[in-house]
Parts: structure tokens; C-alpha cells; sequence
């Protein structure tokens, strides 16, 4: 996939941080992106802050795998194509496990690990046909615990191994397929407003811009795995 013009990239998570930055990038890079939030309104907002007519706004909430199926519907529509599924949406409930609520926990496992499988699901017989690639963005946190992040934890643990499995499932029909385990990331997380204070935190465009270099790698490389950290600690 080095040749990155007029493929067609879908980003779950789209309107803001982590999937903002990566949708930007793949736009600078000459695909055509969709991204998609729970909120119209606001993935057409981000649309607009995008500034480009390759980009389109889908509402779909990953948890609910019928909104994945219109969502790929609409990207293929659009488009012609998908070659690049990204499972970035994800929520962050933290607290003592005793003091975890059934919705908390219920809600991280079905966003943050259903939601990756609805994704690939939803899109993987587009990814046959064009021997594309599915990325998911998982955390360090789906390999180092800590206290407070029982149910962050096991969704991103999850995360982790569903997707090294999915690669060894799906490399047979061409299909790459990575996780990204980013450290501190400046977002929007947890409704977190990024200030300066987050200048020494990985960047959501540097994520942009990994995903990009993987996907211009040559065919025959495939990183399945890649933990990424800032240089330094604030």
C-alpha cells in the first residue's frame, strides 16, 4: 500500500484527539477518510475543522455492530472502496474495583474491545478485496496494570490480543494488521482540555504520522506490535 493516493481510510473515534490527528494526516497523505463519533453533530464538525472535501461524517456508535455495517455501507457508497480500518473509539472509567459500576464496566468492554471486533467485522470482506490494512489503538495500559484501571485494563489487554490474533487470522488474504499502544498522549480523553502543561506528552499527529509510515512500508514488513512512549516525562 505504499502508494497511499485515492485509498480510502475509515477512523472510529474521528472527532477530536487521537483520531483527529490520525485523521488529518491520512487526509495530508492523500487518502480519502471517513471518521465517525456517536454524535453527528460532531463528527461534522470535525469534518469541517478538516478542511477537505475527502473526508465524509458518519454517526455510528461502535458498540452497536448494525451502525458499523451502515457505517462501511456509506464509506463504500461514498468512495468505491476501503482499505484501512482504524479502532481508535475508546472510553476511560476509572476506580477501585469494588467501587466499579456494572455501566462503567460495561461500557469500556463494549467500546473498547466489542467495538474494535464490530469495526473489523463490519469492514473485513472490503479489507479482503483489497489486501488492506486494520489498525487498532490499544494503550500501554493493555500491558501494564495499575491500580484503579481493572476495567480499562482488561478491555485493553483484550485489545491487544484480539488483534494479534486477528493478524494471524488475516494475513493469509493480505491483510496487515497492527496495534498501537501509545503512553501519554495529549487528548481529549475523559473529557481532558489539552494545555500547554501537555507539551511533553506524544502528540495526536504523531500518531497520525505512524500510521502513515505504516502504511508506506513495504509489503512485505509488518510491525504487529508497537509500544510508543514520550522521549521524556514531564
Amino acid at each position: 500500500m505504499q502508494d497511499l493516493n485515492n485509498k480510502v481510510a475509515y477512523v472510529t473515534g474521528g472527532t477530536k484527539g487521537i483520531g483527529f490527528g490520525i485523521a488529518k494526516a491520512l487526509i495530508d497523505a492523500g487518502l480519502k477518510v471517513a471518521i465517525s463519533g456517536r454524535k453527528l453533530e460532531d463528527v461534522q464538525k470535525a469534518r469541517e475543522e478538516l478542511g477537505s472535501d475527502n473526508v465524509i461524517a458518519i454517526a455510528s456508535d461502535v458498540s452497536n455492530f448494525d451502525d458499523e455495517v451502515r457505517a462501511v455501507e456509506q464509506i463504500v457508497e461514498k468512495f468505491g472502496r476501503l482499505d484501512v480500518l482504524i479502532a481508535n473509539a475508546g472510553v476511560g472509567k476509572f476506580g477501585p474495583v469494588d467501587q466499579l459500576s456494572l455501566e462503567d464496566w460495561n461500557a469500556m468492554i463494549a467500546t473498547n474491545l466489542t467495538g474494535v471486533f464490530h469495526t473489523l467485522k463490519a469492514g473485513v470482506e472490503q479489507l479482503k478485496l483489497n489486501k488492506g490494512y486494520y489498525i487498532t489503538i490499544a494503550s500501554l495500559a493493555g500491558t501494564n496494570f495499575f491500580a484503579g484501571g481493572s476495567g480499562y485494563n482488561a478491555s485493553k489487554f483484550g485489545v491487544v490480543g484480539f488483534t494479534q490474533a486477528a493478524m494471524l487470522d488475516l494475513r493469509e488474504y493480505g491483510i496487515k494488521s497492527t496495534t498501537i499502544m501509545p503512553g501519554s498522549v495529549t487528548s481529549h480523553f475523559n473529557d481532558h482540555q489539552p494545555t500547554e502543561a501537555d507539551s511533553w506528552k506524544i502528540q495526536p499527529s504523531d500518531i497520525g504520522e505512524m500510521i502513515v509510515s505504516l502504511l508506506k512500508l513495504n509489503a512485505n514488513v509488518l510491525p504487529s506490535k508497537i509500544e510508543v512512549r514520550p522521549t521524556q516525562t514531564k
